[in-house]
């Protein structure tokens, strides 16, 4: 854990709180766009502490507000709350008791850390400007963020940066993972349907067969980053779903596919995306087939800003220790839709040590995992002294 002088004593001291409270919310899970019962409890915390509360932004999000002096910055800091579709297997006694419904990515322990800092900075209020605490709904894949941009999020609450982690099981907790640039890949969902000819299973030369054409579009696909990206670039093309036909002579008239899209920068984006249209079409046209490709948008590439990215470096370098600060690993493919606040607004995205070992190094998505209590004082003592930094004055 970080040392002693990192971790600040009023937040310590109310860590059982915020322990129980995060396990609340951990055993009652909500899915995107849900989050009824987590708003509610979120908009009663800040209201208790003082703040300024809207609720019902991007549907189920919370904006909390708080001023203090008279300084003209305005600092926002994010937190997801939404949970997953995943039957929990941890036989904790906080389990989840929604069955298929799992906080298997940890915003639970995200919300809670945001809420610890909150009512330490609402007590102290030891900053000088405005802060704007987002508690976003729908951050898997459902376009929470864009849902609250949508709803006009910084036209409402104007922000000069903004700022959000996410626990990182593998990395020991009271250590923090940032870099400037990209931080966290685009993520693109595909679903292609492709119509043939269905025909007896004895007889395709009456049938245009779309399995066939399915099983050489996944093969070509293969070469999409292989031959188009350069090797020194970042790019992932992945089927993850084939379904097509009930039985064993019957050549189907459908098949569908369901495809995701990763890249690091936006010019493979842009590669990735027209030589997929292109390799599937015309993959289909020389079977006989018709393609039909919905293409969605999940989150553009993450890109931490360059000085609010130092600001934050050197804030943990000097208020936690240089060895507490980890560069992240290079090529990191998943996603994050905060991407879409930072397309709108300069900021840094940070990783918090989750650990290394027993739950708290279960990989995120996983029916066995958990967020680490351990890390949520060191969370919240970083939002805190993030925001009296930031707001100096």
């Amino acid at each position: 854990m970080a040392n002693d002088t990192f971790i600040l004593p009023e937040i310590l001291n109310s860590l059982d709180e915020f322990i129980q409270l995060r396990r609340q919310i951990h055993a009652h899970p909500e899915l995107g766009f849900e989050e009824m019962q987590t708003s509610e409890l979120v908009a009663a915390k800040l209201r208790e502490w003082g703040y300024d509360v809207h609720e019902g932004i991007g549907q189920t999000g919370v904006v909390g507000t708080l001023r203090a002096g008279n300084g003209k910055r305005a600092l926002g800091i994010r937190a997801d709350m939404d949970a997953l579709p995943i039957q929990e297997a941890t036989g904790l006694p906080y389990a989840s008791v929604c069955p298929g419904k799992m906080h298997a990515c940890g915003h639970d322990g995200h919300t809670a850390i945001l809420l610890a800092a909150a009512k330490y900075l609402a007590e102290t209020r030891r900053f000088n400007g405005t802060l704007h605490l987002i508690f976003q709904p729908a951050e898997e894949g459902l376009g929470g963020a864009p849902a609250m941009l949508n709803d006009r999020l910084f036209e409402r609450f104007p922000c000069d940066a903004v700022y959000a982690l996410h626990n990182a099981p593998g990395l020991p907790v009271g250590c923090f993972a940032l870099k400037e640039g990209a931080m966290a890949a685009s993520s693109d969902s595909v679903d292609v349907r492709l119509i043939g000819v269905g025909a007896h299973g004895a007889m395709p030369s009456f049938g245009r067969d779309p399995i066939v054409a399915a099983s050489s579009i996944v093969m070509a696909l293969q070469t999409l980053v292989a031959r188009n990206i350069p090797a020194t670039e970042a790019g992932v093309v992945t089927v993850g779903s084939l379904h097509a036909g009930k039985t064993h002579n019957v050549i189907p008239e459908h098949a569908e596919m369901k495809l995701t899209v990763r890249s690091l920068s936006r010019d493979v984006h842009a590669t990735l995306k027209q030589r997929l249209h292109e390799t599937i079409q015309l993959q289909a046209q020389s079977y006989g087939v018709t393609a039909q490709i919905d293409y969605r948008a999940i989150a553009p590439v993450l890109v931490n800003t360059p000085d609010e990215t130092r600001f934050l470096a050197e804030l943990i370098r000097e208020q936690a220790g240089a060895q507490r600060l980890i560069e992240p690993p290079q090529g990191m493919m998943g996603s994050e839709d905060f991407a879409w606040m930072l397309e709108e607004k300069p900021g840094c995205y940070v990783l918090l040590g989750n650990g290394t070992e027993s739950r708290g190094g279960c990989m995120v998505h996983n029916p066995g995992y958990d967020f680490n209590d351990l890390a949520l004082p060191v969370g919240a003592s970083l939002w805190a002294r993030l925001a009296e930094s930031y707001l100096r004055g």
